[in-house]
């Protein structure tokens, strides 16, 4: 036992509001203890040189409490979100949203990839392929100890302070 007191935690709802009152860029809920899902991240870090997406791990304060405020169990795993003011997508819409803000080469933007594979692949079939991915993502890439957390501050804004799920003392 550490001593620490858990942080008291806002309601989910509060939570959301208070995570897009001043930024309104969509947030990734990621696994953070998945090293398939911290690359993953490394690389949408380095695609979005706009800094139009933000990160919380899904264990995170801010994750639990964005998952719930959008009808997920706060422990559900088992998916990538995507997070925006007017709700939330998952599995494979999430990875076609996310895909919509990168641009891997200067004049290279995926958005018509994304959207084309969002008409073109039924979600059925998407899903499919993702559930096979997200399901052996520990035995692809293994797995860490503890979270990602962005030590040397290069990535500050772009990750959620997770005590904006916390009641202010």
């Amino acid at each position: 036992m550490t001593g620490e007191l858990e942080p008291e935690l806002l309601d989910p709802k509060t939570t959301s509001r208070r995570v897009f009152e001043t930024d309104t860029r969509p947030i990734i809920l990621f696994d953070g203890v998945c090293n398939l899902c911290n690359n993953a991240v490394n690389l949408a870090l380095d695609w979005d040189p706009k800094g139009k997406l933000r990160f919380s791990a899904l264990q995170s304060n801010v994750g639990r409490s964005l998952l719930e405020a959008n009808g997920r169990r706060a422990d559900d795993i088992s998916s990538i979100v995507v997070v925006t003011e007017n709700g939330a997508y998952t599995k494979s819409d999430a990875i076609l949203k996310i895909t919509e803000e990168l641009t891997p080469l200067p004049l290279l933007p995926l958005k018509p990839a994304a959207v084309l594979g969002r008409y073109v692949v039924p979600k059925f079939l998407r899903d499919i392929i993702y559930d096979g991915v997200a399901d052996n993502r520990y035995d692809l890439l293994g797995k860490r100890d503890q979270c990602r957390f962005d030590a040397d501050g290069e990535f500050e804004d772009r990750f959620v302070d997770d005590s904006l799920a916390c009641v202010d003392k």
